[in-house]
């Protein structure tokens, strides 16, 4: 068996056709068919769901289990030439990031420090949800990924918190809300509104906070895109919900202010997530370091508005919560 041969055999997986995938792999297609063959020869199973032409018809049992290890060993194998590339201070390769919407304006900042850190590695970085996340995560095509730590789904992982997301009204700065801070969750239900679409997480827990509040609402707008929404609010007379840091970067458009939402104030841990396993894949351990290093400064949270007074409460609750989940051994 030849790493070329996984190669091939997960080239037709992602691009279900042969001849793309030959293309990608930059070889003929009869090339790419006997590669493929012969590792089912040496294997002794069939890969592939037979049909005409070059078309993807799937793969079988035992195929998805070959490709399941295919991606492991290619994954190793990469992981193996970064950490040589690591203890020779020459890490080069791409670091693949999943990250949900709302982290656009946070990753600049952690990102900053993966090129001063490591200068050679180009970032990859895609925005999609947390189903998305899971199964890069698993197949190897993520690295790590930045999403909600309650309830991200995400299986068997490493996670470390990162910030505290909480949430602000975006209003057209306008008499009506002259010389206020905070509004009801009750209160902006009243008005018009334009917000993420119900499929997405950052929309549902909206819609939860909402719910807590005793209302439903109806958005006037929805979209994919919180920019968006917030041009909505700089243009027209909607308001919008907003995770409070996007209040510091990117910052309020002309002729919008923010308003902390109250009655329930709800907020929400972010954290890097990355597989779980004995060693660190070297790109992850990039972020792994870069999280960190923020950690123990509170840096990256001071800038996105936390308060040191707010960051030792939070401490000490963990530290609370530890005592209560630590079991004394018996005398």
């Amino acid at each position: 068996m030849f790493l070329r041969q996984f190669k091939y055999l997960l080239a037709v997986v992602d691009e279900e056709h042969f001849g793309r995938a030959a293309a990608t792999c930059n070889v003929t297609q009869p090339s790419l068919s006997s590669g493929i063959k012969t590792l089912e020869l040496e294997l002794g199973v069939p890969i592939f769901l037979r049909g005409r032409g070059q078309r993807f018809h799937g793969l079988t049992a035992e195929g998805e289990r070959v490709a399941k290890w295919a991606r492991l060993i290619i994954s190793h194998c990469d992981a193996m030439r970064d950490e040589i590339s690591t203890m020779q201070n020459d890490l080069h390769g791409s670091l693949r990031m999943g990250a949900m919407p709302s982290m656009s304006p946070v990753l600049p900042i952690m990102l900053q420090q993966v090129r001063k850190h490591h200068p050679g590695v180009h970032v990859d970085v895609h925005f999609i949800g947390n189903e998305a996340m899971k199964l890069g995560l698993d197949n190897f095509t993520l690295d790590c990924a930045i999403t909600y730590v309650e309830n991200a789904d995400l299986g068997r992982r490493n996670v470390m918190p990162i910030y505290t997301e909480k949430l602000s009204l975006l209003v057209p700065d306008s008499i009506e809300f002259e010389g206020r801070t905070q509004i009801t969750w009750k209160e902006a239900a009243d008005l018009p509104l334009a917000l993420l679409r119900s499929t997405m997480h950052e929309r549902q827990y909206v819609d939860q906070a909402f719910e807590a509040a005793g209302c439903k609402v109806t958005p006037k707008v929805e979209s994919e895109s919180i920019l968006h929404l917030m041009f909505q609010v700089q243009f027209t007379e909607l308001c919008t919900v907003i995770p409070s840091h996007f209040t510091r970067m990117p910052g309020l458009h002309p002729g919008t202010m923010a308003l902390q939402l109250v009655e329930p104030e709800v907020s929400q841990e972010v954290g890097l997530f990355w597989a779980e396993a004995e060693t660190v894949m070297p790109m992850a351990s990039v972020m792994v370091d870069i999280a960190t290093a923020f950690d123990k400064t509170g840096d990256l949270r001071i800038l996105l508005g936390e308060t040191r007074e707010e960051m030792k409460s939070k401490a000490m609750r963990e530290q609370a919560k530890q005592k209560v989940l630590t079991v004394e051994p018996a005398e």
